[in-house]
């Protein structure tokens, strides 16, 4: 008989942990998998592939209480074998929620230090209470994220793990096929709009270009859009927001390269799909960028919009070198940032999980 996971996210809109959760559940056919979200927010199609899916319906902090009752009833219900939770309130709910009896595992997608979350006093302090009073093994995107989470709340490791996000190399077949140096030069950036990935930042650095020479387009929707396009009409730049899109896969290999200036992220599925389509890397120098493509990418600096203007004009300038950038990002992803290697390590926390 299958072993039943209950697999815990906020919601299922289409950030990089709700992405990797929907394509490992398409892998995991060995399980009985349940998919619970705190809110009502899909955007997969059928894309999600599960046994069933539940939302818990909670709109306010306030709710908490209700959250933790229910799931206690959803794990009874369907007779759950191990809990995984992933982002921050799925976590605190379960670990309220699940029963000792039962492995609860917990994936932290983000440096904590660094996210405008918690630097709110009391969501560090509920993270701490909820951890000493249910360990969960704690898997992170990042080696730095694994550190960070400890030594930022000052807890004390139990069971921990490294499992990096991946990218689907089947699907992104497609590679960008070089003709530096491009007029204009096309890049791409993509990820929600919201304050983390700082695109106000890219515009501003656009803003000091030669006019004509470099575009920027970029993919995602988000809180941010007017305020963005506020400021594209008020600089006057070659920026175009082009929301929310399904086929990146395709759309990718039509640019020269892809920027990103996020002042935080956990492991950024964005950049390992730029990554394997071979563009060359423009990205902000945090922590996260550094792990993730290590002497693959350009590097700039997040208060300094004429240190990346420099570097746009630079991938011009230096076509060889950006080439070589871009098979080394690729050779990279494919030693490190795959789904069978994910799906390995994965496999092998669940089981080990099961045996203790």
């Amino acid at each position: 008989m299958k072993k039943t996971i209950l697999h815990f996210i906020h919601s299922l809109g289409r950030g990089g942990a709700e992405v990797m959760l929907v394509r490992t559940l398409q892998e995991l056919k060995e399980y009985r998998n349940i998919v619970v979200t705190v809110k009502d927010d899909y955007r997969f199609g059928d894309e999600l592939q599960c046994d069933a899916h539940i939302c818990l319906e909670l709109n306010s902090i306030a709710a908490l209480p209700l959250g933790i009752f229910k799931l206690k009833k959803i794990i009874r219900e369907y007779d759950v074998d191990l809990v995984h939770t992933h982002l921050y309130w799925p976590t605190i709910i379960s670990r309220f929620a699940t029963p000792r009896s039962l492995p609860l595992i917990t994936t932290i997608h983000a440096f904590i230090a660094s996210s405008v979350e918690y630097t709110r006093w009391y969501i560090r302090l509920i993270d701490k209470i909820s951890y000493r009073w249910r360990r969960s093994e704690i898997v992170a995107v990042a080696a730095g994220a694994l550190d960070d989470y400890f030594n930022f709340l000052h807890l004390k490791p139990w069971k921990k793990h490294v499992l990096y996000t991946f990218v689907d190399l089947e699907k992104f077949q497609h590679q960008k096929q070089h003709g530096f140096p491009a007029k204009p030069l096309r890049l791409v950036s993509t990820g929600a709009l919201r304050v983390q990935k700082n695109f106000p930042f890219l515009i501003r650095a656009f803003a000091l270009l030669p006019a004509g020479q470099v575009e920027l387009d970029i993919y995602g929707r988000g809180p941010l859009q007017q305020e963005l396009q506020d400021l594209v009409d008020e600089k006057k730049v070659q920026v175009n927001l082009k929301g929310e899109i399904r086929n990146i896969e395709e759309l990718l290999p039509q640019y020269d390269a892809f920027v990103l200036a996020s002042t935080f992220e956990g492991f950024s599925l964005a950049v390992l799909e730029a990554m394997a389509v071979k563009l060359p890397l423009l990205l902000s120098n945090i922590a996260s960028f550094n792990e993730q493509a290590a002497d693959t990418a350009r590097y700039f600096k997040l208060d300094d919009e004429q240190n990346l203007a420099n570097k746009i004009l630079e991938l011009v300038d230096a076509p060889g070198e950006s080439l070589r950038l871009s098979d080394a990002a690729f050779d990279r992803v494919q030693s490190c940032y795959t789904l069978p290697i994910h799906m390995q390590k994965l496999r092998w926390i669940y089981s080990s999980a099961f045996k203790n």
